[in-house]
């Protein structure tokens, strides 16, 4: 074989790697990020989440509970167009007499970015969870969730958005 072809072969393989594992790292698969993060989907729902990781469920199990309050747990943005970067603040309560201290806002696509309050809510205090739904390629109705994962009362805590994409 000569050296042309094993450079092309080469660079077609390590090409390849590369962007399997670029996908794959940045969750652009929906499985992707399922297998990141070792969940699982509920079949009768894709956009639930059943299971929460290990490592969560050890730091929920030993924390005090307390119980949280969310302003609306289902969001509208009505009509949007393709392309369009829109942004939604949820707004919660800590209704229980122990800090809420979030662990994690798990996204079911790469198409939605949360970014939440990081430290613990004290009792009677508010905490937000905002979201960045990028419509980019989402025609017609789309329908997405978030899982709030805390030391809750209901550790998983689905929040919920719809949109229609022109």
């Amino acid at each position: 074989m000569n050296a042309n072809l094993k450079t092309a072969l080469l660079t077609i393989l390590t090409l390849s790697a590369f962007t399997i594992a670029l996908i794959e790292l940045s969750g652009v698969s929906r499985t992707a990020l399922f297998n990141k993060l070792n969940l699982r989907e509920n079949s009768a729902n894709a956009a639930t989440v059943t299971t929460v990781p290990e490592s969560s469920k050890t730091i929920i199990k030993d924390r005090p509970k307390t119980s949280v309050k969310f302003d609306k747990d289902t969001f509208d943005f009505g009509v949007i167009k393709d392309g369009d970067l829109v942004e939604h603040t949820y707004k919660f309560r800590n209704t229980g007499a122990n800090p809420l201290m979030i662990d994690d806002v798990i996204a079911t696509c790469g198409c939605t970015i949360p970014s939440y309050t990081k430290t613990p809510i004290p009792p009677g205090q508010n905490g937000e969870i905002k979201i960045s739904f990028n419509s980019k390629g989402k025609a017609g109705n789309v329908s997405k969730s978030i899982t709030v994962i805390s030391n809750a009362d209901q550790d998983r805590i689905p929040l919920h958005f719809k949109a229609t994409v022109k």
